[in-house]
């Protein structure tokens, strides 16, 4: 059936979309008008204006722009939330203004007896790295810890280093690096799960409490912004309890599945544990709620010199930091696709890549062919003999469309870091798509911002906001394109491409509505697009 051909019956109130332009997705053509019954779309084009006199309620578009509801392939709502509830340290352009941002929480709450945030900018320091005295100016009596916005940094005075039992004497761990200065006692800086472990394995945990109220606050952010499903890809055990309690509380806003954490150095023993949430949160039986993939970091980012790279960097004689063997990274993989999880790979250099995609390998050859649909996420650097690979291996390519620019993390961190030839093979999205490969869009969020109209404007662009000139244009994407990656990819990567991600007459009724047709505004001004309301499975949530 196309999409003017009838409408199907539904149960529950009947509503209209009329007034606007309604687009069902990538090459389909406007429609008119739509109609929901329930939780399903019902009618579409001109079936749907036929039933508008017959509906329930009547909403009058106003000239704007309906669409299938936005997805998030990749992003941490509960580290988003959390991070609310700290320093706002987020926006700030400068050292002295995180300083002072920290000095004010902590006079405002004298009973914390540790001031946790995150979100700096580790473009604010030479090398992104940060001293912990400037930190011992504004708190010297209590110990304080920042998380970098990349999440794979943390920022601590000394206090902090001292309540852990960081000092000149402990070694470097296997997966991290304690920045030392000249007499070889810790700057502040801690890079990678090891050495950021040693401070943040002594702050005080959350409580169940607050990782409600972390949900909640995140959830009502993403509706707002037209997202109706996000795949929150860190989920460590802690973080369960506190989904499953906003669950039972009502806190969920949107669909959302976990990826439990794999870690290499237990990943074994984990595999019960991975069984038990997916079933116990299935046998929950909540329609926001799933725990269906398990999460691999392979590598770390580019920025601290920890993305494990093919070729040494550019300014350093070594290839990165590599978060697990390469054969122990197959196994893993294998263990977790034989038990019918998704698996969810994080990585950026292209090295990882390659050891992600020879993971990915490794489970058709071992466990055979079905439907599994593989997530490599971030992908900023792939070697040209593996792009073929991704479309050949059915593989998901996550990708935060935001990271395709010339901003200050790039300019000041990254091309340093890669040189001028490498520099230019990045984020190769186009490539990608105009090769066949499932690419969905991600956020990263808190990393980067979770609103999809902006990262659309840069994936298109190429182009930081302000600015004209694009960087590597021929990597640049259509409109249609960048919307896509947004709506039908991640719901693709989220097996649901039967219900969602485009609008079709017996499929789920997630819908958002802009204010303007991206399609037909400047290409700078996409991101300037507004959302008026998102609806999740036909009821309004924003």
């Amino acid at each position: 059936m196309t999409a003017d051909d009838g409408a199907t019956a539904g149960r529950g109130v009947r509503t209209a979309f009329v007034g606007g332009t309604v687009w069902a997705g990538q090459g389909a053509h406007d429609a008119e008008a739509l109609v929901v019954s329930g939780d399903t779309v019902a009618a579409l084009g001109r079936a749907a204006a036929d039933l508008v006199g017959q509906c329930d309620e009547v909403v009058d578009l106003a000239g704007g722009f309906l669409m299938p509801a936005f997805g998030d392939g990749h992003a941490h709502p509960m580290f988003a939330g959390l991070q609310d509830q700290g320093p706002a340290v987020a926006d700030l352009t400068r050292v002295e203004d995180v300083v002072s941002a920290v000095r004010t929480w902590a006079q405002d709450h004298p009973a914390a007896a540790w001031v946790v945030g995150a979100g700096y900018d580790p473009a604010l320091a030479a090398g992104g790295e940060f001293d912990a005295r400037w930190l011992d100016a504004a708190v010297p009596d209590r110990p304080v810890v920042l998380r970098a916005s990349d999440y794979h940094t943390v920022w601590c005075n000394t206090a902090a280093l001292r309540a852990s039992g960081v000092d000149a004497s402990t070694p470097d761990p296997p997966l991290g690096e304690i920045v030392r200065r000249a007499d070889g006692s810790p700057l502040g800086t801690l890079r990678e799960w090891h050495a950021v472990d040693l401070v943040l394995d002594r702050a005080p945990a959350w409580s169940v409490a607050d990782q409600v109220a972390a949900l909640r606050r995140a959830g009502e952010a993403m509706a707002a912004a037209g997202i109706t499903w996000v795949q929150d890809a860190w989920v460590d055990p802690w973080m369960v309890d506190g989904y499953l309690a906003a669950a039972r509380a009502g806190a969920l806003r949107v669909r959302t599945n976990l990826a439990l954490r794999a870690d290499p150095d237990r990943w074994r023993e984990q595999l019960p544990w991975f069984e038990a949430v997916r079933d116990g949160v299935a046998a929950l039986g909540h329609p926001l709620l799933a725990a269906r993939t398990v999460k691999f970091f392979a590598d770390g980012v580019i920025e601290s010199g920890t993305a494990a790279m093919l070729e040494p960097y550019a300014d350093a004689a070594h290839r990165g930091m590599p978060v697990w063997d390469a054969d122990e990274l197959a196994a893993a993989a294998v263990a977790v696709d034989a038990l019918g999880l998704q698996l969810h790979v994080h990585a950026i250099g292209d090295a990882a890549v390659r050891n992600a995609l020879d993971a990915v390998q490794r489970c058709r050859e071992t466990n055979g062919a079905r439907d599994r649909r593989p997530v490599l996420t971030h992908l900023q650097l792939v070697d040209r003999a593996d792009l073929p690979r991704l479309a050949e291996l059915d593989v998901v390519a996550n990708v935060e469309l935001l990271w395709a620019q010339p901003d200050a993390v790039q300019t000041e961190l990254t091309r340093p870091r890669l040189g001028a030839r490498r520099s230019a093979e990045q984020y190769r999205y186009a490539s990608m798509v105009r090769s066949g490969v499932h690419v969905s869009a991600g956020s990263d969020w808190p990393v980067t911002p979770h609103d999809p109209l902006p990262a659309v404007q840069v994936a298109v662009t190429r182009s930081s906001p302000g600015t004209q000139d694009a960087w590597l244009p021929h990597e640049c994407l259509e409109v249609e394109e960048a919307l896509h990656a947004c709506t039908a990819e991640v719901a693709y990567q989220a097996f649901a491409d039967d219900a969602r991600g485009r609008l079709r007459v017996g499929g789920t009724a997630d819908l958002v509505l802009l204010d303007a047709d991206p399609r037909r505004v400047p290409p700078t001004a996409i991101g300037d697009v507004a959302v008026r309301g998102t609806w999740l499975a036909g009821s309004r949530i924003a």
